[in-house]
């Protein structure tokens, strides 16, 4: 009899370390208790702890408040439960700078000062049918004085929504602000701007699918999400998207010794580098060499090729004007051009 146990001893063996290694997926649902309004910062308490490699669940809602939406011409019961327990509860020092719902933060155990958060976006929901877009931004003459933010209806089967009649707009959601706490002599940084601890950088490629990596400043990493965006173009010109509440999986994995200088993405298509400045000039420079050292240190080249192989095969884009004081640049490198 025993020598049945002995040729099942190594597979039982094997899946007990595969269930010992398996992720945990984590549900974090945004209520007062586990959201930071407005700030990113080193002395935030964690809404949740876990380990490297773990999934979570979350909700990100979108940047109103109740009597903004109801003014627009939102439905009292469409109007999420926890945007009115939020709005209602976390009042004075618990609010601001940035006016940002963001979820978390996140400790995730193992993550230290000069390492990056690896965070892999596995799935995007759309747990609303509605989506909202204001008039400001960088040409705010444009705007008609006086006008409510306009409602645009979600269409979750189609992914589509219609601007107006003959004119529709594909849904790519995404969130507009995931990052870490910033290093901690910077104190309670504002959700408005983003930086090299990301934060808001509203960049649209960062979709389903893709990963984004960011440099840690602060033991734990303090992850948190929001800004919802059910679409966007490059520039986000007049400060909003299609705004708008998410729910995602996204699995935070700690990548130790990985120095970064800027978040870094790779899509199913693309290599992508970032900077963010006030100076735009500064910004897509900055971007511009981020990448260039990426490619030179990756594929084995040297810079001066590096730098034109971005000239000829890369695409330089503005991520966002609007996010004061910074700019966003991203580079977006091909895949497909390494074979």
């Amino acid at each position: 009899m025993w020598k049945p146990l002995v040729v099942m001893a190594p597979f039982a063996a094997l899946a007990l370390a595969a269930q010992a290694q398996a992720p945990k997926t984590h549900r974090l649902e945004a209520t007062p208790g586990t959201v930071a309004v407005g700030y990113y910062w080193a002395d935030a308490k964690p809404a949740l702890r876990i380990a490297s490699g773990d999934i979570i669940d979350v909700d990100a809602l979108l940047t109103n408040n109740p009597t903004g939406l109801a003014r627009a011409g939102v439905p009292d019961d469409k109007i999420q439960a926890s945007l009115k327990a939020i709005t209602a509860e976390v009042t004075g020092d618990r609010r601001g700078p940035g006016g940002h719902i963001l979820t978390g933060p996140v400790f995730v155990e193992g993550a230290e000062p000069g390492d990056a958060l690896e965070v892999k976006i596995l799935s995007i929901d759309l747990p609303i049918d509605y989506g909202y877009n204001g008039c400001s931004g960088f040409v705010p003459d444009n705007c008609e004085r006086g006008t409510l933010s306009k409602i645009m209806t979600l269409d979750r089967k189609n992914m589509t929504s219609e601007f107006a009649p003959g004119i529709v707009i594909p849904l790519r959601p995404f969130f507009g602000s995931m990052g870490v706490a910033p290093a901690p002599e910077l104190g309670r940084v504002s959700s408005n701007p983003p930086g090299r601890h990301a934060g808001n950088m509203d960049n649209k490629e960062l979709i389903a699918g893709s990963t984004l990596y960011i440099p840690v400043f602060t033991p734990g990493a303090l992850f948190e999400i929001g800004d919802g965006h059910a679409a966007q173009g490059d520039g986000e010109v007049d400060q909003t998207a299609i705004e708008t509440s998410l729910r995602g999986r996204l699995q935070l994995t700690v990548r130790k010794g990985m120095a970064l200088n800027f978040p870094r993405a790779e899509t199913a298509t693309d290599y992508i580098s970032m900077a963010f400045d006030p100076d735009l000039t500064k910004a897509t420079t900055m971007a511009i060499q981020e990448m260039v050292d990426f490619i030179a240190a990756t594929k084995k080249m040297s810079k001066h090729q590096a730098y034109q192989l971005v000239s000829l095969a890369g695409n330089v884009a503005i991520t966002q004007l609007v996010d004061k004081p910074n700019h966003g640049v991203h580079v977006r490198m091909p895949k497909n051009i390494f074979k």
